[in-house]
């Protein structure tokens, strides 16, 4: 029995990045030998095995064949005479398919990988190097999540290009229909870990060069090539527009809901008519209409649908909010539901920020907005609903004007902080 690390864990070390997770591959033994050395089998589809003391993962070599489309259309072989080149050929990437033997064979023992003593049959240091993405063989085609994963990983590999053969045979795998196999599940998976890598623009990019945003955000994938008036949008193009945005949640450090909402924000200006260009009336509906077909079909999260929601109906309404009265703000801080969820309200915030900044020139230009508006909240929120509401059931008021006379409370509060703080 041999002990290999392999997979990212060996392309960070090698990378000079932190390693995160630790992937072990077992050559010549087989599940039988691994229990009797007290390794606790996990592994639903192939063999994979929990060590006994650092409890990392354990796989042993195998094969796989396509036997069908789609990411579960596989048949594993694990057997111990799988060799190790064997097991790396079935890998995506050749910075992914490079191996380190393992410092020890103690089978109980715990392991540290060699970073002297490497295997890489398929150049995966050379593309290191090189700073390209890579497929290692033909198999690649098999499993459609791999274009989403190469997408991914040239969101974290910003510097790292698209070998020419790769991007060509994923355009192949969209053609023959690969990417309609893939489940929701695995999209979104996949598309919320590229969200939240340090240049999410990337993923779109591979994904929209190689025609399977087409496939998979046609509502996303229709923005490119739309104007938007030059005098708010000096880079015009909305899709180029989106890009920025992202890259400026990224920057911001923003989580997932966020980067979600400035994803889907601006959708409905894929199906604004020619003859309104470049203007975008009514978009804000329009985008939060897409959105929520986007949302059933990803089975995205309820937590990322929501802020997405407030963010498409309102963000022209917060970006234009430095005009409004006491009233209107408190209308707006009503509709967005920041009196119940104030820390989604200061989510809804930040999305907005990434998207007024996500346009040529203005990366470093402020956002007043942002902190006016939370302000706003906290006068608002002084208010003592409660004894407001006693008040008005002690007079024989009903619930509808209850609630009258705390928007009225509300709105003097906010009005009496916009005097003191214009």
């Amino acid at each position: 029995m041999q002990i290999f690390m392999v997979g990212g864990a060996v392309r960070d070390a090698l990378l000079g990045l932190p390693v995160q997770d630790h992937d072990w591959v077992v050559v010549g033994s087989t599940p039988e030998e691994l229990v009797a050395l007290g390794y606790l089998p996990v592994g639903k589809d192939f063999p994979v095995f929990l060590h006994p003391d650092t409890r990392e993962e354990y796989a042993l070599a195998r094969t796989e064949r396509k036997t069908a489309r789609g990411y579960h259309g596989f048949e594993v072989h694990a057997a111990p005479d799988v060799t190790l080149e064997q097991d790396l050929a079935r890998r995506d990437l050749t910075i992914n398919s490079i191996a380190a033997r393992a410092h020890t064979s103690g089978a109980t023992s715990t392991f540290d990988a060699d970073l002297t003593a490497l295997t890489d049959p398929y150049g995966g240091q050379r593309d290191l190097q090189a700073r390209v993405l890579r497929h290692v063989t033909d198999s690649f085609r098999e499993d459609p999540v791999r274009i989403l994963r190469l997408a991914r990983f040239a969101a974290r590999f910003s510097d790292f290009s698209v070998a020419p053969e790769t991007m060509q045979l994923m355009k192949d795998m969209v053609a023959d229909g690969e990417v309609d196999a893939l489940v929701a599940e695995r999209v979104w998976q996949e598309l919320a870990r590229g969200l939240m890598e340090d240049k999410p623009s990337r993923m779109f990019e591979v994904l929209r060069e190689c025609g399977a945003l087409q496939k998979l955000l046609p509502e996303v994938n229709r923005l490119w090539g739309v104007p938007q008036r030059a005098e708010y949008h000096p880079e015009i193009d909305t899709g180029i527009h989106l890009m920025m945005v992202l890259d400026m949640a990224a920057r911001l450090g923003a989580p997932l809901p966020v980067r979600f909402a400035c994803l889907t924000h601006d959708l409905g200006k894929g199906t604004t008519p020619a003859d309104l260009l470049p203007r975008h009336i009514g978009h804000e509906e329009r985008s939060a209409r897409l959105l929520k077909g986007v949302c059933e079909r990803l089975r995205v999260p309820v937590e990322c649908r929501e802020i997405a929601d407030v963010v498409a109906r309102e963000h022209g309404n917060i970006h234009r909010s430095s005009e409004f009265g006491a009233a209107a703000l408190v209308r707006l801080l009503e509709r967005c539901d920041a009196f119940r969820k104030p820390q989604r309200f200061a989510d809804v915030l930040l999305a907005c920020e990434c998207d007024a900044r996500g346009r040529l020139g203005l990366q470093d230009s402020a956002y007043p907005q942002r902190p006016r508006l939370l302000a706003v909240l906290t006068a608002a929120q002084s208010v003592v609903t409660h004894l407001i509401a006693e008040q008005a059931q002690a007079d024989g008021h009903d619930g509808k004007k209850i609630g009258e006379l705390i928007h009225a409370a509300r709105v003097s509060a906010v009005a009496a902080q916009m005097a003191t703080h214009p």
